[in-house]
């Protein structure tokens, strides 16, 4: 019977152990090994994930890049103001989380950057974010780039040194709100042994939005409304994956963004996936059926999280779970900036 309980999906993690800061060399974190057929766990560092990857096998990267999101400004009256953008709705229409939220009603002004960036608030939308149109000479990425900051998740509390460290280093769309922190292992060094060993690797993308750190609040996890995020996928990479399936070897999904594109356009029946640019608001927790993804990479997740549902799926929950903590024991870090585990 599977459990549908959000108390179930708890653990204990000390506060020493949420990572603050990303380690000076990318593929020197800790490796947790869960096989999710046994339950056996096994320790490694991060680069030794190469030794779990055959020839033929295809590894599955979210190639999205996080824009710096966190912006800081003042209304018209003069008051502090910040604002994180969370989607593109329409040209300079933006979705954003604002604060304070009281002092932002339709119709407010608010001046970034000395007057660089403008904004004004048309809309308050359901769930208390604001429908926001901007106004700028020039680029719009450019303006950001420089009056913007990196919207680091909530239990970071240390700012960023350099911006590049909450970027994986094959990020090239701009469009998330947070990392696919999963791919933050991966040096170029290692990307290329890894090709050398004649492993595939296909790219998606999908921008990642804020709604990931949401917690589920509901008792009866069933009833969570999951947010949706917008992905695509090319031909030339949907042919590697493919081939992959046809050949009966693995797709790792490295992180569980790339994992949510692959069983939102996989079919049922064979496993293969299809070209196609869309949203996503696929909801998996214990009881869904994989069709593509066959191994999964990732970080360690916030407890009662949708993504710890996810990976409990993949792997029995109880398994998961006791792989957790371990995990705590052997004082891994956890979180963004955290270690890795590869369910194989």
């Amino acid at each position: 019977m599977d459990k549908l309980n959000v108390s179930d999906y708890d653990y204990f993690l000390p506060e020493e152990q949420i990572a603050q800061d990303p380690l000076a060399d990318r593929s020197s974190s800790k490796l947790l090994v869960l096989d999710k057929n046994t339950g056996e766990t096994s320790h490694h560092v991060f680069k030794e994930i190469i030794d779990y990857l055959n020839p033929g096998d295809c590894l599955c990267i979210n190639n999205t890049k996080v824009i710096p999101a966190r912006l800081y400004g003042k209304k018209d009256t003069g008051a502090n103001v910040e604002f994180v953008l969370l989607k593109q709705l329409d040209g300079d229409i933006w979705e954003s989380i604002v604060r304070p939220g009281n002092k932002l009603k339709p119709g407010s002004k608010v001046i970034f950057g000395d007057g660089l960036l403008k904004a004004e608030i048309l809309d308050v939308l359901e769930d208390g974010t604001r429908k926001v149109k901007f106004e700028y000479d020039g680029i719009f990425n450019e303006i950001l780039d420089q009056i913007g900051l990196m919207p680091l998740p909530p239990y970071i509390h240390e700012s960023l040194k350099e911006n590049d460290r909450y970027q994986t280093v094959y990020a090239k769309y701009e469009g998330s709100a947070a990392a696919p922190t999963a791919g933050l292992h991966f040096t170029p060094e290692l990307l290329k042994k890894i090709e050398e060993k004649g492993i595939k690797i296909a790219n998606v993308t999908l921008h990642v939005g804020i709604g990931t750190f949401r917690p589920v609040k509901e008792e009866n996890i069933e009833e969570h409304k999951m947010h949706t995020e917008h992905f695509y996928i090319k031909q030339e990479d949907v042919d590697k994956i493919n081939e992959t399936k046809k050949n009966g070897k693995k797709v790792i999904a490295v992180g569980t963004t790339s994992c949510r594109v692959l069983e939102t356009v996989a079919d049922e029946n064979t496993g293969l996936v299809k070209q196609i640019e869309s949203d996503t608001g696929i909801y998996i927790y214990p009881g869904y059926k994989f069709k593509c993804v066959d191994g999964l990479i990732t970080n360690f997740h916030l407890p009662k999280s949708t993504l710890l549902m996810l990976v409990s799926a993949l792997a029995d929950r109880e398994f998961i779970l006791e792989a957790y903590n371990k995990a705590v024991e052997e004082k891994y870090r956890f979180f963004s900036f955290g270690d890795a585990m590869f369910i194989k």
